[in-house]
């Protein structure tokens, strides 16, 4: 079914109509949790919401990253990034340790602190409907076009066209592009992405990758620190034995000088003893 798939959001076009908010409801089974959905939160039962920010509507939801932080410090495999883009949840697997909660740097997985076999809840990317060749839930609703669901490489040469055709329009950045080595969700913005709420302060790298650097070089502190160890062991048994010859050479010198002042000392009778 193609390579992996993802989302195109354009602040620009949304007009904050909700449609896809109530798209993701339906799809996910979800109840109604505010009187509107502006005012409603990323929670275990929303996995998407639409906010105004800074003049213009912007959506919140997984970003489904490349190389995901979630995945990686999950100790039983209930996360799993998936060939065609989603990061998926497998719930049999969950032990409930809630890593992948402090591991995310869009803050996007929630528990169900409610119930007596709580889950972790978040957006899958309709990965069911990908899998049927469908397109998400909420980028089917969008009267506007503002969500586009597509092939990740396609809608990032569409964001790049957009901003090629219209300079003076887009702020020259595809917010997803580079973030944390890229998600599956990408952004075009008419203002500055720290202006609508965006992280701005993400490295480039996938965080897992850092964690692999480091662990990498824990080899290289443990020799390092094996040798130095090694060395001042070394010194320091070297000096004892130094200090224990010195002693000894000493005490053997010491001996030495008291025989010669006293001759009986080393069992030698003179003749004038022998006679008398």
């Amino acid at each position: 079914m193609g390579g992996k798939k993802g989302l195109l959001f354009d602040v620009t076009l949304c007009i904050g109509c909700g449609a896809c908010y109530e798209a993701c409801k339906e799809r996910n089974r979800l109840p109604r949790t505010v009187a509107h959905f502006l005012d409603d939160q990323l929670s275990d039962r929303t996995y998407t919401v639409v906010k105004k920010r800074g003049g213009r509507f912007i959506r919140q939801l997984c970003m489904h990253c490349e190389v995901p932080t979630c995945v990686s410090v999950c100790p039983v495999g209930a996360l799993e990034k998936t060939a065609t883009g989603p990061v998926i949840y497998h719930e049999a697997r969950c032990i409930g340790c809630r890593y992948c909660m402090l591991a995310c740097p869009f803050d996007i997985p929630k528990y169900e602190w409610g119930k007596v076999l709580p889950r972790v809840r978040k957006c899958d990317l309709c990965a069911d409907r990908l899998a049927a060749g469908r397109p998400t839930a909420c980028a089917e609703v969008c009267p506007t076009g503002a969500t586009k669901f597509g092939d990740r490489q396609a809608l990032i040469e569409e964001a790049r066209a957009r901003i090629r055709a219209r300079p003076q329009k887009y702020v020259p950045r595809i917010y997803g592009l580079e973030e944390v080595g890229g998600t599956s969700v990408l952004l075009l913005s008419d203002v500055p992405f720290e202006r609508l709420g965006y992280r701005t302060d993400l490295l480039s790298e996938p965080l897992p990758l850092l964690t692999w650097q480091v662990l990498q070089k824990i080899p290289d502190f443990v020799v390092v620190g094996s040798v130095l160890l090694g060395g001042i062991w070394w010194i320091t048994n070297r000096r004892r034995e130094v200090q224990i010859r010195e002693r000894e050479e000493r005490k053997r010198r010491g001996a030495s000088e008291e025989v010669s002042r006293d001759p009986s000392a080393s069992g030698f009778v003179g003749p004038s003893q022998e006679e008398e």
